[in-house]
């Protein structure tokens, strides 16, 4: 079982940067890949970018190369998504996930946090 827990989601105004985190817990966190997700409202749930705990390689959507960033913290368990140049479109909630592969299909992610708002107004 791991548990997700996300924070660092807040209002913003556009051209701001903004860092969210995920903690993980649970015996085998560090056997997963981590992944950030947003869904705005009235839209699916949306991939945004992953990385492997082990090798740190990532994976990231098109519409935010460039502009966010994801690190992880072995040390701490800790998954982060650094978020710059945002813009209004980015307003969502941003989930955390654990999956089993560097996949963008949210159906390969078995364990998913609570969700932590990010609004962008203009």
């Amino acid at each position: 079982q791991v548990q997700l827990v996300e924070s660092g989601g807040q209002l913003v105004q556009a051209g701001d940067s903004l860092r969210l985190s995920c903690a993980a817990s649970g015996r085998t966190v560090s056997s997963y890949v981590m992944g950030w997700f947003r869904q705005a409202p009235g839209k699916e749930r949306q991939f945004v970018a992953a990385i492997t705990w082990s090798s740190g390689s990532t994976r990231y959507a098109d519409s935010v190369k460039g502009r966010f960033t994801i690190s992880r913290d072995n040390a701490k368990n800790t998954v982060y998504l650094q978020m710059n140049s945002l813009k209004p479109e980015d307003t969502a909630v941003y989930y955390c996930a654990a999956g089993a592969r560097l996949s963008a299909a949210s159906g390969n992610y078995h364990y998913w946090g609570q969700g932590t708002q990010v609004t962008v107004s203009s």
